[in-house]
């Protein structure tokens, strides 16, 4: 199993309500999160993209060049970038880091006019997106690639350095018929934001059966979960903790205009309307008060109930895991000490 942090990637400080204010946004904050990932067991952290934020292939080659064993999991949209640039600078980092880059494609709505981008419909968006992976993924395998796609166009294209054993592992997200079509052609890995589990089972069950009907070329399937978990030594205090967090957003009034024309986040945010606690101790009042992606919903418990409530997640199917909780140093050694240890111990039968 694969367990990853989250590293904030923005000059601004408070992000998901950590008030550390110090060398916020600075390279020796990111890279003590980083080193404090290590430390405790997580394999690496993600990235965010988005217009507005540090360009996050500069960030990750920041923090490459200071880690050993950290994989920096690069978030970046098609559209921003150019395929053949991508995989040139996918590859060049791979390379420098000893294979250590992930990358995480994001087909979601940004500020595309700010950097000369189109909007297409959600159809178009995913087109787009499954030519660039492919072409990427040509580039990173084969030389004098020519593709003429609708939307990308290369020609005798050869990407240097090469890499022997294939590029990076592109993680891809999406909730949509259009997502899946291309998650299940072109991903290595899907992730799924954090829904009941019989959801995440139908979807893996759904995502599996396209991958076959699609023929898909690639190794097999593989899949993960992104969410917020929030770890005390009790489950009182977990959910006095939880409950101080929620009455924190409430306070602030967070923005409640969400983007809901993503179909994954409509789906979180409606599970409101069944129930605060679903599952053993999935926590959707979040969502209610301003809290999106993988802040819509928290894991809240003990650490054994935390580590309990992942391992059904194991058990349908879900090997990566990127987990986070703020302030986000503090966090990363609570989480990674309570549960990495945890998880990977054998399931006593």
């Amino acid at each position: 199993m694969e367990f990853l942090w989250y590293v904030p990637n923005t000059i601004e400080p408070g992000h998901r309500g950590d008030d550390t204010a110090d060398g916020w946004g600075s390279l020796d904050f990111t890279l003590d999160l980083a080193a404090t990932a290590e430390r405790h067991g997580w394999s690496g952290a993600l990235f965010g993209t988005g217009w507005g934020r540090p360009d996050t292939f500069t960030v990750g080659t920041a923090v490459a060049a200071r880690t050993t064993t950290f994989k920096p999991l690069v978030a970046i949209r098609p559209g921003y970038w150019r395929p053949a640039h991508f995989a040139s600078s996918a590859a060049t980092l791979s390379h420098l880091s000893g294979g250590r880059l992930l990358v995480n494609i994001v087909s979601g709505q940004d500020n595309l006019a700010a950097y000369g981008d189109a909007e297409g419909d959600q159809a178009q968006r995913y087109a787009r997106t499954k030519e660039f992976m492919r072409i990427a993924r040509r580039l990173w395998t084969e030389e004098n690639v020519t593709f003429a796609g609708e939307y990308f166009r290369v020609a005798d294209s050869t990407v240097v350095p090469r890499l022997p054993g294939g590029g990076p592992r592109l993680y891809f997200g999406g909730a949509s018929a259009a997502a899946e079509q291309v998650s299940a052609t072109e991903a290595d890995v899907q992730l799924f934001w954090g829904e009941p589990l019989a959801g995440i089972a139908e979807r893996i069950d759904r995502l599996r059966a396209l991958s076959r009907d699609l023929d898909r070329d690639l190794e097999p399937f593989e899949f993960g979960l992104r969410i917020t978990t929030l770890v005390r030594d009790t489950p009182e205090e977990a959910w006095q903790a939880a409950e101080e967090k929620v009455a924190k957003l409430a306070k602030r009034d967070a923005d409640r205009n969400i983007r809901r024309t993503a179909v994954g986040q409509q789906r979180l945010l409606d599970l409101a309307e069944r129930g605060e606690v679903l599952d053993d101790c999935l926590f959707t009042t979040p969502g209610r008060y301003g809290g999106g992606g993988a802040g819509t919903t928290w894991l809240v418990g003990s650490a054994d109930q935390v580590a309990a409530a992942l391992r059904k997640y194991a058990d349908l199917g879900i090997s990566h895991f990127i987990l986070s909780d703020t302030p986000y140093k503090q966090e990363t050694a609570r989480v990674g000490d309570a549960l990495i240890g945890r998880l990977r111990e054998p399931v006593a039968v």
